[in-house]
């Protein structure tokens, strides 16, 4: 067979560059020793969850750590997949987690010497690889439809067979001169399949980064590498891709151990040096006494979305994360208390080879510590982003008072104190805890726990002799002559002595002025608050918290 002929026959773009021009317009990448080039690949879906997120920030890591490169490469060979905005989305997703591109699709970069990005926009490299398979017999047409293909299934099932498209089950794979042109003259539609070199009673040793050394069977699927569009599938394409864009280590969830074999197989028809894999484990939780995988359906935690939506704080994110990544973060954490967690010598061999358990409670613990650190500054900062892209109108009316905010924060989180609470673990959670500060989100629920006149007379003398000029003493000094006017006991100790003899005590009298001013029985110190407040807000409230 004229196997030039067949190339040109099947591929007869009349554009296509000879192959060492590739090597020409894509060289090696000038980088220091043991820098290692790494890459996020996803299909534009939309979709990105916290495994991309767990894979990414290894990548992102690894390369900054030896002082290479980290690109963003899309995908989108599958056109029926594509969601607008996608790119877009990955990106900021990512930009939130401080996980940064040095180059790439969307990326501003001065580093963009290694594009298109996009896999549709690389077509002509792809084709012009296909077509020198072809010629060199190591790919071949494919006319079989998908009745062909899913009678062949359903005969291979019954006969308890390994599926696919191999050996005496490829139809076409031995097709003579003949019937190839008989075919395209016909005009029938077709696909360029690898013909495979494999022979599966053969097994290698392959060393995955992550997990060691593994046994693989040599391929001999004869798997589709140019579609009927002419657009290559991602074995196709990401082997080209990646040796183009220079990938010294490819991170990659270890679903795709099963692609090994193939993808082995195409470095070595197409003559390329294989980068290095790392197969990461997948993400777990407990669930019933049982481990099993995170999963889109039931784990609303698997989305990114869900830690943005709930305002939780990026760095706590990935420090939770660098802990299931690396197992010697955590020591090295203890050990550095204030260092960033960028200063940490990420190695790919510390990651883990088995399932890594995800625990939404420890990732809490992390987080309410990483906002407890927080300087008055960063808090605002913090929830005021969130509050833009999440918050509710009354929020964002809220924020845009600053000063007043800050204020709320010092006291409410103890935010620039030494008494820091802990017990907030995100955004939303957060700017709730406030709402009482303002009018239109203070709603109220008056229990109290003495009758009306009781309760209106502690009020209105409070309200009397009320000045926001008093500090924590003065303030104090008239809820106990304010206490003693009404038959509570000024002091604790007189209370304690005779219960029966007052009506209460002075901690009554200041739950009374709590509820009516902040709508609980429990809040930070209520002197501080109405001092916030201020006197004409204060004095509002006190009256409009009358009962009866």
């Amino acid at each position: 067979m004229d196997l030039i002929r067949l190339a040109n026959s099947l591929i007869p773009d009349e554009d296509l560059l000879p192959l060492e021009r590739y090597e020409e317009m894509y060289p090696p990448r000038q980088l220091p020793k043991g820098a290692q080039v790494t890459r996020l690949a996803p299909s534009p879906t939309g979709f990105i969850h916290l495994g991309n997120l767990y894979s990414a920030l290894a990548d992102e890591r690894i390369a900054h750590t030896t002082g290479g490169i980290f690109y963003l490469r899309i995908e989108d060979t599958d056109e029926k997949r594509k969601v607008e905005g996608a790119v877009e989305s990955v990106i900021r997703s990512l930009k939130y987690f401080n996980v940064n591109f040095d180059e790439g699709a969307e990326i501003q970069s001065p580093l963009n010497n290694y594009g298109p990005y996009y896999q549709r926009q690389r077509a002509k490299i792809y084709r012009a690889f296909a077509k020198d398979l072809i010629s060199r017999g190591l790919a071949y047409p494919c006319f079989c439809t998908e009745d062909d293909l899913n009678a062949v299934r359903e005969e291979q099932t019954a006969q308890k067979l390994t599926p696919g498209y191999y050996g005496a089950w490829a139809r076409c794979r031995n097709l003579s001169e003949e019937e190839i042109y008989s075919n395209l003259a016909a005009g029938k539609p077709f696909v360029i399949r690898l013909r495979s070199q494999g022979d599966p009673q053969k097994k290698c040793v392959f060393r995955d980064r992550i997990k060691g050394e593994i046994t693989v069977t040599e391929n001999d699927q004869d798997i589709v590498i140019l579609k009927s569009d002419g657009i290559p599938t991602y074995h196709f394409a990401h082997a080209i891709d990646d040796h183009f864009m220079r990938t010294t280590l490819v991170i990659r969830g270890e679903e795709w151990l099963s692609s090994l074999p193939v993808h082995i197989e195409l470095f070595k028809v197409l003559g390329f040096p294989m980068p290095a894999y790392g197969h990461t484990c997948s993400l777990m939780k407990m669930e019933g006494g049982n481990k099993r995988k995170l999963s889109k359906r039931k784990d609303p935690e698997l989305s990114l979305d869900y830690y943005r939506r709930d305002g939780y704080y990026p760095a706590a994110v990935v420090k939770y994360l660098m802990t299931i990544l690396n197992s010697n973060f955590e020591e090295w954490e203890r050990k550095n208390p204030s260092a960033d967690y960028t200063q940490f010598k990420f190695t790919i061999e510390k990651m883990g080879k088995s399932g890594a358990l995800f625990d939404l409670d420890k990732l809490n613990d992390i987080s309410r510590d990483e906002l407890s650190k927080l300087s008055p500054a960063e808090m605002f900062a913090f929830l005021s982003s969130w509050v833009e892209e999440f918050g509710s109108d009354a929020d964002r009316r809220h924020f845009a008072q600053g000063e007043y905010v800050q204020s709320i924060l010092a006291l409410v989180m103890g935010v620039g104190g030494k008494k820091r609470r802990k017990d907030i673990e995100r955004a939303s959670q957060a700017v709730r805890m406030i709402d009482y500060f303002f009018d239109d989100t203070f709603s109220p629920a008056y229990e109290y726990r003495f009758a009306p006149s009781v309760v209106n007379g502690v009020l209105d003398s409070f309200a009397a002799v009320y000045d926001p000029a008093d500090d924590n003493s003065a303030w104090f000094a008239k809820v106990k002559e304010v206490a003693a006017a009404h038959g509570f006991a000024a002091e604790m100790s007189a209370y304690k002595a005779n219960p029966e003899g007052y009506a209460g005590s002075v901690a009554d009298v200041a739950e009374i002025l709590r509820i009516a001013v902040t709508g609980m029985a429990n809040s930070p110190d209520l002197c501080t608050i109405m001092g916030i407040l201020g006197r004409e807000r204060t004095l509002a409230r006190l009256a409009a918290a009358h009962v009866g």
